[in-house]
């Protein structure tokens, strides 16, 4: 395919045959920058999320459309071709396509693909350059690869929810998981980062190569310090609510109007802070001089700067702590952090046109590059909407053949 030099993928078609979230999200961000990506999807019903609702998207009157909010935040800038994998003909699409594709990535179960010959063995035999990607729950191997892997169930066994939630021993305490698919999420992006160096090696020797991403293999791998803190004491730290296991004070504090994030880095922070809360004493106590000191001491400093911090409104804390450089911020909800200024100055939010419903409302990405912007073109496909355009072009099939095999329903 030609290359264009305004992306940064644009000379890559990347074959994409995931669903949900983890594959989609990584297929997204190749789309976004540049990349041609070819979302196959099933005949009639295509992926999952495009039935996870409502939410859905409106149109011009306010109605309902056919697109879920879910779908809508995980396929901007792809093709939607629908095909039947089950079906011999629909094999051989996907393999014909495959030919002249980069990267494929897919997220069925273990040894699915192996069964319609679209595993990466038959496929790397008929184009060594691909690099094939497969993302599961468990990975290609061990004892929990044949396991349907969920991500609130990743969450659960990855450690995460262990130190997610309020502590045990307060109000509303007891695991909690994270308000996003978080493993999913950054399964998406590991992947992605996997794929670039993949084709970065294939730049240098011409051989693809075959991916395994485990969400649970990014669970673990993402608790970073908190992996960190288990493997230097022995001990597994526990849930520890708005605040930071290895910082105080590091937390949500509840002021007279509402609640802020106090985020505390160095002693010198703690020493401005302890000054605007007219507090200098809780500064040259010998017990919360360093970080170090107030760790071992938090349950008796949090409540004293607790029943500081509730004396003034959020805006004394915000504009004051800013303006000495302590960390701090409100605690916003979606709406309020969309509309908030720097997220609009950022561009953070974009608006494509969409058949159905005149324009369709998304989150851009958070790269921004200098020589290679990224480029929104394309909004979250209709189901099937490429399958002729991308049938014709890429698999040299005339009009009365994809009509063919549209009446067999292989597509």
């Amino acid at each position: 395919m030609g290359s264009d030099c305004r992306k940064s993928l644009g000379h890559l078609r990347v074959l994409d045959l995931t669903r949900v979230l983890a594959g989609p999200w990584c297929t997204q961000l190749l789309a976004d920058l540049g990349a041609d990506v070819i979302k196959v999807e099933r005949p009639g019903s295509g992926d999952d999320t495009r039935a996870w609702g409502p939410p859905y998207l409106k149109d011009a009157h306010g109605r309902d459309t056919t697109e879920a909010a879910y779908y809508l935040s995980a396929n901007r800038g792809k093709r939607s071709v629908t095909i039947d994998l089950s079906q011999r003909e629909g094999q051989e699409l996907v393999r014909t396509l495959a030919r002249s594709s980069d990267v494929l990535v897919e997220n069925y179960r273990v040894g699915q693909l192996a069964k319609y010959g679209l595993d990466y063995a038959t496929l790397a035999s008929v184009n060594p350059r691909l690099v094939y990607c497969s993302i599961t729950g468990f990975g290609q191997t061990g004892p929990y690869r044949d396991r349907a892997g969920y991500d609130f169930i990743i969450q659960a066994m990855g450690g995460f929810m262990s130190i997610t939630g309020e502590r045990d021993d307060r109000p509303g305490g007891g695991p909690q998981k994270a308000g996003v698919a978080v493993s999913d999420l950054m399964t998406g992006m590991y992947s992605a980062v996997a794929i670039l160096a993949a084709l970065a090696h294939r730049d240098r020797t011409g051989e693809g190569q075959h991916i395994d991403m485990a969400l649970l293999d990014t669970m673990v791998a993402m608790l970073a310090n908190m992996n960190m803190n288990y493997l230097t004491t022995g001990v597994a730290p526990g849930r520890a609510g708005n605040a930071h296991q290895n910082i105080v004070p590091y937390q949500v504090f509840t002021a007279a109007d509402g609640h802020v994030v106090i985020a505390v880095g160095n002693d010198a922070q703690y020493a401005r802070f302890c000054e605007i809360a007219g507090r200098p004493d809780l500064a040259a106590d010998p017990r919360f001089v360093r970080n170090a000191d107030r760790v071992r001491n938090r349950d008796v400093l949090i409540p004293l700067l607790e029943d500081v911090v509730r004396t003034k409104p959020m805006s004394f804390w915000a504009e004051r702590l800013e303006a000495a450089g302590v960390p701090c911020g409100p605690i916003n909800d979606i709406a309020h952090a969309l509309a908030d200024p720097q997220v609009v100055h950022r561009g953070m939010r974009i608006a494509l046109a969409h058949a159905l419903a005149g324009e369709v409302p998304l989150v851009a990405s958070p790269i921004k590059m200098s020589a290679t912007p990224l480029a929104y073109e394309r909004p979250p496909p209709r189901l099937g909407e490429h399958t002729d355009a991308v049938l014709r072009a890429l698999a040299g099939l005339s009009a009365d053949a994809v009509a063919a095999l549209r009446r067999d329903g292989v597509i």
